[in-house]
C-alpha cells in the first residue's frame, strides 16, 4: 500500500492482511514482516511527512506457487543490514528512528543502501504495548 507518514495507512494495511492471513498456506515460521520500499529519491536527511513510500504487510513463504488472489509476492534482495531492537509501542518510534538516521548512521562506517527496510514482528511483538519488541533491519553499505 502506498502511504506517507502524514497519511499513515499502516493500521488499514495490517487489518486487511490479518483477516486474510490464514489463506497463506506455505508459511515459514510465524513471524510477520512490516516492510517499507522507498524510491531512490526518498530523502532520509530532510524529514518530509508527505514523502510517499510503499509499505507491505508480509509473511515468509517457501514458494510463490499458491499466492492468494489479491496478494502479491515479493522477493527480498539480500545484502548487509544494520539490525536494531526496538522496545515500546509505535508512539515512541520517532525518537528511535531519529537516533538511527540522525546519530548512529552518520557516525558509522555505513551509508543507507537502496533496498527495502523491514521489521520482524516475532513472538515478543505485542501491538500497541509498551513491552512490545521487534527487530528493525536497515539496509546499509560501506562508505566510499
Amino acid at each position: 500500500m502506498q502511504m506517507c507518514l502524514a497519511d499513515n495507512k499502516t493500521p488499514e494495511l495490517w487489518k486487511g492482511f490479518m483477516i486474510r492471513r490464514e489463506e497463506i498456506r506455505n508459511n515459514i515460521g510465524t513471524d510477520l514482516y512490516s516492510m517499507q520500499v522507498y524510491d531512490p529519491s526518498f530523502d532520509f536527511n530532510n524529514f518530509n511527512p508527505r514523502a510517499v513510500f510503499t509499505k507491505w504487510a508480509a509473511a515468509e513463504v517457501s514458494d510463490f506457487n499458491n499466492t492468494p488472489a489479491g496478494m502479491e509476492a515479493y522477493t527480498l534482495t539480500g545484502g548487509l543490514y544494520a539490525v536494531f531492537i526496538y522496545r515500546g509501542d509505535a508512539g515512541t518510534a520517532a525518537k528511535f528512528f531519529g537516533y538511527i538516521f540522525g546519530t548512529w548512521l552518520p557516525a558509522s562506517e555505513y551509508v543507507l543502501d537502496n533496498r527495502p527496510h523491514f521489521e520482524i514482528l516475532g513472538e515478543k511483538y505485542k501491538n500497541k504495548d509498551p513491552g512490545s519488541e521487534e527487530e528493525v533491519w536497515i539496509p546499509v553499505k560501506k562508505k566510499g
